[in-house]
């Protein structure tokens, strides 16, 4: 598949994916480019064993956490509590900055796809129709991997 292609089906995706974690339009926009930018430059190591949506969203979260970086700020974990985010210990946590940082760290260390699951639920906010569909599977699949990964989540913030 070509990069004018990929653009066309998933420059929406992204864009919406951005707009979730950023709250910002603009923002959201300017790393969307981005997003594809550095698609274009990684589309030749891309090896089509994942799902071109997921690949495309690991990389709009990485020109995400790198514009935060960026701005000498921790990514504004604090915005994660979301409808999506069903997890009062984890959300109350995210209020707290240096509690954030600590499950963003906790988080980091996740094992996929539990990381990437948790991280499509909350700060992407999409269903468990979408996130199953990017990984290949039902909606059941992704409940029960964002039910793990927040149990992992738990068990790794107790012993923190």
């Amino acid at each position: 598949m070509d990069m004018e292609t990929i653009y066309r089906l998933y420059f929406r995706d992204v864009y919406l994916f951005l707009q979730g974690l950023t709250r910002s339009e603009t923002l959201a926009e300017e790393l969307t480019q981005e997003t594809f930018f550095k698609a274009l430059d990684g589309l030749k190591n891309f090896d089509g064993k994942q799902d071109v949506r997921a690949w495309l969203f690991t990389v709009a979260r990485n020109c995400y956490y790198d514009h935060c970086r960026k701005a000498k700020h921790a990514a504004p974990l604090e915005d994660a509590e979301t409808k999506a985010a069903d997890t009062p210990d984890i959300a109350q946590l995210l209020v707290d900055k240096d509690a954030a940082f600590t499950v963003h760290q906790c988080l980091h260390a996740l094992e996929e796809p539990y990381k990437e699951v948790f991280s499509l639920r909350v700060f992407g906010e999409l269903s468990f129709e979408d996130i199953g569909a990017i990984f290949g599977h039902n909606a059941a699949w992704a409940r029960v991997t964002y039910y793990r990964a927040k149990t992992k989540l738990q068990a790794m913030l107790q012993t923190t």
